[in-house]
């Protein structure tokens, strides 16, 4: 399974559907809270090419982008497959 790691802030309603697809989907995943960590967030921005906005998520070290770009990947059945997971 691929490492994920996903930049949030705590009341972003988008960062908790991310999560929660990946909770259903069992994915164990590295949150970095930026309320919590506001220094991480030129981290985030770096990573994502200048993308400022939560959640930013990345697989394999790949930025994915956000929510509506990882429920796209699940809708068209790529998601699995950068998670490393086979039919």
């Amino acid at each position: 399974m691929s490492d994920v790691t996903m930049y949030t802030t705590t009341y972003c309603p988008f960062c908790m559907r991310a999560k929660a697809l990946m909770q259903e989907k069992g994915v164990a995943f590295e949150e970095i809270n930026l309320d919590e960590h506001p220094e991480r967030r030129a981290e985030m921005m770096e990573r994502a090419d200048g993308r400022h906005t939560v959640p930013q998520i990345f697989i394999a070290g790949q930025g994915v982008g956000g929510c509506d770009d990882v429920f796209e990947l699940e809708r068209r059945g790529k998601l699995d497959e950068l998670l490393g997971r086979t039919a």
